[in-house]
């Protein structure tokens, strides 16, 4: 199955941290890392009462995959923890972000998972990487990405130059 999966971090080298969990996707004999996106800088959603952040390094990775939607979940919060990634606030800082995107294009709501991602259509650090490595693809139940690119403002999202650091 063809998946995108957004990456994101903001703590401990962001893209150290992003281009450990993309090695991390080759580590894993069902999965294979076929794309990514550039890396970019984006300002840090964040919850009113709640301090401000660093800003996230962001990207969007093409895989194949054997593994269900679930195990692929599971795999993406193993690759979490292993980064360090504790989850003691919505939207708080953290080592590693990862989001199953789409899912081929299967639509699936279940407790733990919805694919398409519920919020991808809202975030130009979602939309702006996967249009660049999937621009042509339609996505379940909102149409174009192309359309969905077009309409996406750029602000606070700054391509980035990346030295691959291995």
């Amino acid at each position: 199955m063809i998946c995108y999966i957004s990456l994101g971090s903001n703590l401990d080298y962001p893209i150290v941290q992003l281009q450990t969990a993309l090695d991390a996707f080759n580590s894993d004999s069902k999965i294979i890392l076929l794309h990514t996106s550039a890396f970019y800088q984006s300002k840090a959603l964040t919850l009113s009462n709640t301090p401000p952040q660093n800003d996230y390094i962001n990207a969007v990775a093409k895989v194949g995959t054997t593994l269900s939607a679930e195990q692929l979940l599971k795999k993406l919060n193993e690759i979490e923890a292993s980064q360090g990634r504790e989850r003691n606030e919505k939207w708080g800082a953290r080592t590693l972000d990862l989001d199953i995107l789409l899912y081929g294009q299967l639509q699936i709501q279940t407790e733990n998972l919805v694919i398409p991602h519920s919020q991808m259509k809202y975030r130009n650090f979602v939309i702006h990487p996967l249009f660049e490595i999937a621009g042509d693809i339609n996505i379940p139940g909102l149409g174009e990405l192309k359309s969905l690119s077009e309409k996406m403002n750029w602000d606070g999202l700054h391509k980035i130059e990346t030295p691959l650091i291995r």
